[in-house]
């Protein structure tokens, strides 16, 4: 049996909820009862001012993009080591990505780069919390503060990981949720966007709907609704809601068996770093992370690909992550590179995402591990 990357599941009343939806609240479009209980589970359980969902993570970064009023010629700093959609929402808006390198030992964007970035046309900062691993977000807020710029958290990854007791992505004054289905907590596609500071609250509901006050006429606020401000249709449908709605409820269930899987690789693999064989995730710091992803890193480019190969060739699906956007075609197009690379260069040329999802089941994680301890000559 073949071990593949990720896994979509269902983990409760997913498909009870979507035909609830369907058959008795006869809701379909956004914005209904489940998206509304989504809403209110992200608020209560994260602590954000309030909390919209959209299409996707993409669609809360445009969101954040336009809620800032980023212009033509402003420069939003962010690693390179991410995404393309952390770039293109801004770019979007005709502003210049300013790409920094990240810290060796957690993969995120480093802070004091941040801060030696900062020009007089900066008006964003974007960290990103990749692999639900916290940023240094006191030093990044404080240097946002101190120069009266805006931060918006991707926290694609990061649902339920936390930093010094706070949710990754209520940080910032935003913050953006992924729900893909190659994330922790799914609804196929999905987002949210979660607003830190209520002076975004009324105009992200107006944005998000497709610059109307629908919300307002919805209340009884209004007597009609009408275009008011850009924006576009970033709600997903009431069937994404009801999916996720399901998720949510099982969110720390499916959060603990992920940080069951994480634990299980990392002290299997353990020994291989203790050789110097392979570098293995940061743990032990001060900040709770989800267990997104778990990945090693080889010695060499060509060692990657060798164990790439080596995995394919036992049925076990092992994939590399991102191009650095600072070295692709529309990032040299778009943006500029603020200092040195090197560290994004060398990680993501040796970093190798192992298989971890949901259902996975020990003995095919002990298939992985034997494999990965058999390209290394140290069998179990």
């Amino acid at each position: 049996m073949k071990i593949p990357f990720n896994k979509p599941f269902i983990a409760g009343k997913e498909l009870h909820y979507i035909a609830q939806a369907v058959m008795v609240e006869s809701h379909l479009s956004g914005d209904g009862p489940f998206t509304r209980r989504c809403h209110q589970w992200l608020e209560n359980k994260l602590g954000c001012a309030r909390a919209f969902l959209t299409h996707s993570c993409t669609a809360a970064l445009e969101m954040a993009a336009i809620l800032f009023d980023v212009q033509p010629g402003d420069e939003v700093i962010m690693p390179s080591f991410t995404f393309v959609s952390t770039a293109n929402a801004f770019v979007l808006r005709g502003a210049v990505p300013v790409f920094v390198d990240i810290r060796p030992e957690t993969l995120t964007v480093d802070e004091e780069k941040i801060r030696q970035a900062v020009t007089p046309k900066t008006r964003v900062v974007v960290p990103v919390h990749y692999a639900g691993m916290p940023c240094a977000m006191d030093e990044i807020m404080e240097t946002a503060l101190a120069r009266g710029l805006w931060v918006v958290e991707d926290a694609a990854q990061a649902l339920l990981s936390t930093y010094k007791g706070k949710s990754l992505g209520t940080i910032g004054h935003l913050g953006c949720l992924s729900f893909h289905e190659t994330k922790n907590i799914i609804s196929g596609e999905g987002g949210g966007l979660l607003v830190n500071d209520p002076q975004f609250i009324e105009r992200a509901e107006i944005i998000r709907e497709k610059g109307t006050d629908r919300g307002s006429f919805s209340r009884g606020e209004v007597d009609k609704y009408t275009w008011v401000d850009i924006g576009s249709s970033f709600l997903p449908s009431e069937m994404v809601g009801a999916f996720l709605y399901a998720q949510l409820e099982q969110a720390e269930q499916i959060i603990a068996a992920r940080r069951r899987i994480f634990d299980r690789y990392y002290h299997a693999l353990r020994p291989l770093e203790e050789e110097g064989l392979v570098r293995l995730p940061l743990v032990g710091n001060e900040s709770v992370c989800n267990g997104h992803l778990f990945y090693v890193i080889t010695r060499s480019p060509e060692e990657r690909t060798r164990m790439i190969q080596h995995l394919r060739k036992k049925g076990i699906l092992a994939v590399f992550h991102y191009v650095p956007l600072h070295s692709s075609p529309a990032g040299m197009k778009y943006g500029r590179l603020a200092g040195d690379m090197s560290v994004t260069d060398d990680i993501s040329s040796r970093l190798l995402r192992l298989p971890l999802y949901y259902e996975m089941r020990d003995e095919d994680l002990d298939r992985v591990v034997a494999a990965v301890k058999e390209f290394y000559g140290r069998g179990s």
